[in-house]
């Protein structure tokens, strides 16, 4: 079964605000919501991720600059009768790209290349000062993806140039003057780490490395970085899950993960099924959504395979989200070594109850614009949206009219 083309052929930028723990949003009913609407938001600069404010009516968009003109920072849109409008934008040091909001809504964070910027969430909606503080500034780091522990204690920063996971003290950093002395210290992992999804109940921490560390003696499998080329030959290790103890994390970082897992070639992002008992990973050098029992994860000493499936998707999948129901997973088909502006591409649909089927796990598709990116679940529980990087643009689906 296909989604018909023709019904979301308005719709060049998918915005799917989906979070890795559906429940994060289910603590209040929202005082805005985008139910039924599908609607195309162009943006001033390449939006890398969108974060809905607890009560839905805004949106917090990461924006790259695309031209000279542009700014780099947060934009602020507000969802007004259904739509999206831009208020401002609030600049950042450098170009800003994965963020996340604090349990109680009160705090942004974003990250942007060797640092992070925290932000009280009213005044970027009022349009006042917005900063409370800096994390201090790790030279080379790469700070892509950020995120902040169920009980809002824990802030961790992905730094993907410098392999490793910076661990800070949240609770102090969000307090006037208190970033500057926040960091905690560094969890190691392999090249390139990017996931940072909690379970539910805030024990474990995974994660991925796109190559998993040089004293592993796993074979030599995958393709070179960026060779879509299937007669490439492989030049590459898999890369890994990595599962952190998140109670060593706060007291001994350096030790805190617990368990290595081969995930393919070049895992980047990893969520969780609504229950927690799946953690959905997309492997972008081999084109495929991989499906592991999350608990079989988090189980250290356990040498069984945790995979439990893996599906075929679209061109060097990265974004992945899962419906609030579990009943479908969402994989943004980016195929970002493209980068044209003009490219139209795709979100693959998946039938969770049917992984281990391969490619009849596939079910439908949804017509994105360039280099779809970040998928995320708006708290009214029942419109997606996702960021089109390339075509800087942003875009709202109704729920209902998935296959």
């Amino acid at each position: 079964m296909r989604l018909r083309p023709a019904r979301l052929a308005p719709l060049p930028l998918l915005l799917l605000a989906l979070d890795a723990s559906p429940r994060a949003h289910a603590r209040q009913a929202p005082a805005c919501t985008l139910v039924g609407a599908d609607s195309l938001t162009s943006v001033p600069g390449r939006p890398f991720q969108a974060l809905p404010s607890a009560d839905g009516c805004h949106l917090f968009v990461s924006l790259n600059p695309a031209t000279p003109g542009q700014v780099a920072g947060v934009a602020v849109l507000a969802v007004t009768g259904g739509a999206l409008r831009l208020q401002r934008v609030v600049p950042t040091p450098q170009p800003p790209a994965g963020m996340a909001l604090s349990r109680d809504g009160a705090v942004l964070v974003a990250t942007h290349d060797a640092g992070a910027s925290l932000f009280r969430v009213d005044a970027l909606v009022r349009g006042d000062e917005a900063l409370i503080g800096r994390i201090p500034d790790k030279p080379g780091a790469g700070r892509v993806y950020a995120a902040i522990s169920p009980d809002d204690a824990l802030l961790l920063l992905a730094d993907e140039r410098a392999r490793s996971i910076t661990v800070v003290d949240f609770s102090r950093a969000r307090t006037p003057g208190g970033a500057a002395a926040s960091v905690l210290g560094a969890i190691p992992t392999g090249d390139l780490p990017i996931a940072l999804t909690f379970s539910p109940d805030g024990r474990w921490l995974f994660t991925t490395s796109q190559r998993v560390p040089d004293t592993r003696s796993w074979p030599v499998v995958c393709r070179r970085l960026g060779s879509l080329d299937p007669a490439d030959p492989p030049a590459q290790v898999e890369g890994a899950v990595l599962v952190v103890d998140v109670a060593l994390a706060r007291t001994d970082p350096a030790r805190s993960v617990v368990r290595t897992v081969r995930a393919g070639c070049n895992p980047v992002r990893l969520v969780l099924s609504p229950d927690g008992t799946r953690a959905y990973v997309s492997a972008r050098a081999e084109n495929a959504l991989l499906v592991f029992d999350a608990r079989a994860l988090a189980a250290p000493g356990d040498t069984a395979s945790p995979l439990l499936g893996r599906i075929p998707v679209g061109t060097a999948p990265v974004g992945v989200a899962v419906t609030p129901d579990g009943r479908r997973v969402l994989v943004t088909n980016s195929n970002r070594f493209a980068f044209n502006a003009n490219d139209r591409q795709s979100v693959s649909v998946i039938d969770a109850a049917r992984v281990g089927e391969g490619d009849r796990a596939k079910v439908g598709e949804i017509p994105a614009g360039a280099f779809p990116r970040e998928l995320r679940l708006h708290p009214d529980g029942r419109t997606l949206v996702l960021t089109n990087f390339a075509s800087q643009t942003v875009q709202l689906v109704d729920l209902a009219r998935l296959p």
